[in-house]
């Protein structure tokens, strides 16, 4: 059975990274989903590369058409940020297996759409100081850097990803994301051991 890998985690614990790595890799022939978005591009970022970046005119149809897997609003200080899944054909299980990036509560709305013998969480974690120190040297880098929209998603992210949500979103396994390279071993090892199950 065809599976989606779902890597999530908070803000700056290296899952992107880690999810570009793993979308990268020949060997385990992930098909990617390109998610949606209606926060401005950042710096380096690409339309339909790390997001399709639209209007909320475009979300609403989404919705009008019922094309919409999950969505989430955030209430950022520059105005209401979308992010959401559309079933616009990209996910086909019928013809290989898939790499997603996303929150815990979109990872849970996947296992409500997909089922949960088709959606496998990778769950990235770093310690909380380590989280800062790098969301900081990251936002250095923006041409107009935002600390306050820093320090929200910092603080929002210990709410979303509460214990309590932890444990009921059923995440047993945790990929701790202090050496990279050793923590993309083990979460390549057991994508096989679950593509070949």
């Amino acid at each position: 059975m065809s599976k989606i890998f779902f890597v999530t985690g908070k803000s700056c614990s290296g899952k992107d990274t880690i999810f570009n790595i793993l979308k990268q890799g020949d060997e385990l022939n992930l098909k990617t989903v390109v998610g949606y978005t209606t926060r401005p591009m950042r710096v380096g970022e690409q339309d339909g590369v790390e997001y399709f970046f639209v209007d909320s005119a475009k979300l609403e149809t989404f919705e009008k058409e019922n094309k919409i897997i999950e969505c989430r609003h955030y209430n950022t200080i520059h105005g209401i940020w979308s992010y959401f899944t559309v079933d616009d054909g990209q996910i086909d299980l019928a013809n290989g297996n898939y790499i997603y990036i996303g929150t815990l509560e979109s990872y849970e709305k996947f296992v409500e759409y997909f089922g949960s013998e088709v959606v496998y969480p990778i769950y990235v974690e770093v310690e909380s100081g380590e989280r800062l120190e790098r969301a900081v040297k990251r936002e250095r880098q923006q041409k107009e850097p935002k600390y306050k929209e820093l320090c929200r998603r910092f603080i929002a992210d210990e709410e979303d990803f509460s214990e309590e949500k932890i444990g009921h979103a059923g995440i047993q396994k945790r990929y701790e994301n202090i050496d990279i390279d050793k923590c993309v071993e083990e979460i390549i090892a057991d994508i096989r051991a679950n593509i070949h199950c």
